[in-house]
Parts: C-alpha cells; structure tokens; sequence
C-alpha cells in the first residue's frame, strides 16, 4: 500500500534521526579515546558559557561571543544594502565606491582585516579596543559578502513588476522601497542566516586581540591547565550548539516568510 505523505515524511525523519543518532555515537567514540579529563570541562564550563564575568566585569564566553555576532550582522546588513544599491545604480561613482569595497573586503583575510584595524589604525591616531574593532572587521567584510545577495535577490525579482509599479505611477524610488526590497530580502533570508552562522564561527578571530570570547577563553584555560585538547573541544561543541540553533531559527524565519498571508 502506497505511504501516505505524512507517514513518507515521518519515516524519513525517523530515519535521519538514526543516521544522526548514529554519527554521534561514532563521534563520542572518537572523542572518547583521548582520554579526556572531564573534570577540568566541567570547572571551566561556566567561564566558557559566560556565566561568569572577567576580571573588569565585562562579559565573556557566549554572551560576549553572540554580542560581536549580532552587532556585527547587523551593521553588516546596512553596508551589504547599500553596496549592493550602488551596483545597482546608475551612478558611477556609486558604483565605483561600491565595488571598490567589495573587491578589497573580500579579496584579502578577514584575520588581516582585523590586524589592520587593530594595530593600524593606533599608528594613525585612533586606538580602538577590541571588541568595537572586531565588530567593525567582521561587519566590513560580511557586508561586501551580503552585498552580493542582496544584488542578486534584486535581480531575482521579476522585472515585469518594474513596469507594472512604473505603469501605476509609482516612482523608482517608492517601487524599490515598497515593491522590490520586500521580496529580495524575503529571498536572501536563506543566504544570510548561512552569513550569519558562518560569523558566529569566524568572531573567534577576535580572540587575536584579547577579546574574552568563546576561544579567548578555550585557549587560556588550555595553557593553564595542560588540557588543550578538553578546552578546544568543548568550545567547538559550543560553536556546533550555537550553530545548530541558528539554523532552527533560520528554518522557522523562512517557512514564516512563505507562509505568511
């Protein structure tokens, strides 16, 4: 007898499950065989999760980590727009600064990015502290990513509601506002919640600069201890976690979006 779809989609999922279920075993075997002295985890769990505060009483661990992240997306959102407006325009100068940026962002590393800011910018005059430097470096170099999402989600939409918005009166400008950016960014709401997910694991390069985040801290607790391999692991599951979450956010964003009346 033909499977119905729900009773199709359940077995699938049961079968997925299995396969995860399967994985991890073989990953907690592996894991396993380094002799890990959980002890030193479980004392240094609370600092890596930030349920403790530094020295200054600043945050550390995931708070801090997520804060970069966040601010960092979020300014990385604006530029991205912009830029991909200005390859967009018919300016050539918007143009030119446009692509200039992207070019330069990400044709060099982002942990050369953050150096530059860093210590360069102390020889110019300005000495900024690391955690607004690190969130300028990841900002900078995630928007002329997203700048490219953003264009391409533009592009996407039909060019038949160009016309249509033209023929209703409707100024460029208002059709782009109220007609096109809606659905472009309904569009790009996969690939940015990738961008996202993949700075969350790249703001551990602002450990660099003796910024209290998630590897800061692995790394510290590691020297301290001897137990390297312990405080590396634990702080990749967190990264995994992190990540895991972010994806079930992302899910429940888009299967809102294309259900959403």
């Amino acid at each position: 007898m033909p499977l119905t779809p729900s009773r199709t989609r359940t077995g699938f999922s049961v079968r997925v499950a299995l396969v995860w279920l399967g994985l991890l075993g073989l990953f907690v075997i592996f894991v396993a065989r380094f002799d890990l002295d959980l002890g030193i985890v479980r004392e240094k769990l609370p600092g890596l999760l930030g349920f403790e505060l530094n020295p200054d009483g600043a945050l550390e661990g995931v708070p801090l980590t997520l804060l970069v992240s966040v601010a960092a997306m979020a300014v990385a959102w604006v530029l991205g727009l912009v830029a991909a407006l200005g390859k967009l325009s018919g300016s050539a100068v918007a143009y030119g600064l446009a692509t200039f940026y992207n070019s330069f962002f990400r044709g060099t590393p982002l942990l050369v990015q953050i150096l530059l800011i860093y210590l360069g910018l102390p020889q110019l005059g300005p000495v900024p502290e690391a955690i607004p430097a690190g969130i300028t470096a990841l900002a900078l170099c995630y928007g002329a990513y997203m700048s490219e999402i953003f264009r391409a989600a533009i592009v996407a939409v039909d060019a038949g509601q160009w016309e249509a918005g033209e023929a209703l009166g409707m100024t460029r400008t208002s059709l782009l506002l109220r007609v096109i950016l809606p659905q472009a960014l309904k569009t790009s709401i996969p690939a940015v919640g990738a961008m996202f997910i993949s700075m969350l694991k790249d703001s551990s390069l602002v450990s660099v600069m003796g910024s209290w985040e998630i590897m800061f801290l692995a790394q510290s607790y590691g020297r301290a201890t001897y137990h390297y391999v312990e405080m590396l692991l634990t702080a990749a599951v967190i990264y995994w976690v992190l990540s895991i979450m972010l994806e079930a956010l992302q899910a429940w964003l888009e299967h809102r979006v294309r259900y959403e009346h």
